[in-house]
């Protein structure tokens, strides 16, 4: 669908920071024209960044939202690739620096913002680190202000990318908007395997990709019982034992230690006796 048009009250872009990977919402001021694909120079917490636009929203209302500055010059690409360029040498020296101070951190990356004179360092630790000799240094080697940001191992997967287990790059990287959090209740939910080498990413966190079919899962057992439940049919009394999402079947389990698998569709709850009921053939 083409996108190529004047940006109206009302309409956000979706964009893409370059460099971390993160995403956000911003609007625009009426008649810049803005492409889906096209570069910008949007504000972030840590300073004017290189973005590209993915998609756009209506929204109704949208003048508290941050404001995108303007559209990307060759400029501004220019210099972004001339920083790019620098920055693994800024790594290289910060990382040594680290380990002459023997600092419990770990370097993630290092950027240099496209706006102003400064270089960001982010990196990771278990515990609080007191760095700032290690800024002293990085100050005066570099002659420009320097940040030290700490973030998480989700966050350190979502800068760097990679390839997951499924053999497409990290979901926090090249797919999600934001990191939702992810619990062990999604994966026993969706009825996965409990092992945690199997349900988690390169990062050590569960994977995202548990939220994705969370939501329809829960939905969907909303109108069924729960494994454990025990169901009386005639003079029998059954227990249900598997929940298969898949093929839409429950799996019972019958007084002789005998299976038997009935469709979603034979299961209702009476809500006058507050039980579960099968409905007969």
């Amino acid at each position: 669908m083409e996108e190529s048009r004047e940006s109206a009250a009302g309409t956000l872009y979706h964009v893409k920071i370059l460099h971390s990977s993160a995403t956000d919402y911003y609007g625009c001021d009426e008649g810049i024209v803005l492409d889906i694909g096209d570069l910008v120079l949007v504000p972030t917490r840590y300073g004017l960044e290189l973005g590209r636009i993915t998609g756009t929203v209506i929204r109704g209302d949208n003048k508290d939202q941050q404001k995108i500055q303007r559209k990307a010059t060759q400029a501004d690409c220019e210099r972004y690739e001339l920083h790019k360029s620098k920055e693994a040498g800024a790594f290289q020296i910060c990382r040594e620096k680290i380990l002459e101070h023997d600092l419990e951190m770990k370097l993630v990356s290092a950027h240099y913002c496209i706006d102003e004179k400064k270089i960001l360092f982010y990196f990771t630790a278990e515990n609080r680190v007191d760095f700032r000799q290690l800024v002293k240094d990085l100050v005066s080697i570099f002659k420009t202000r320097i940040e030290l940001r700490q973030i998480g191992v989700r966050d350190e997967a979502r800068v760097l990318g990679g390839m997951g287990v499924c053999g497409r790059t990290f979901c926090c990287h090249g797919v999600t908007d934001k990191l939702r959090a992810v619990s062990i209740k999604m994966a026993k939910e969706q009825n996965l395997t409990l092992n945690s080498m199997k349900i988690s990413g390169p990062c050590g966190r569960l994977l995202c990709c548990l939220a994705y079919e969370y939501d329809t899962y829960r939905e969907c057992r909303r109108e069924l019982p729960s494994e454990g439940t025990r169901i009386r049919s005639g003079k029998e009394t059954l227990k249900v034992v598997d929940i298969n999402i898949f093929s839409q079947q429950a799996k019972l389990e019958t007084e002789d230690g005998g299976a038997l698998m009935l469709p979603f569709n034979r299961f209702f709850h009476d809500s006058k006796r507050d039980q579960w009921r099968i409905r007969d053939n």
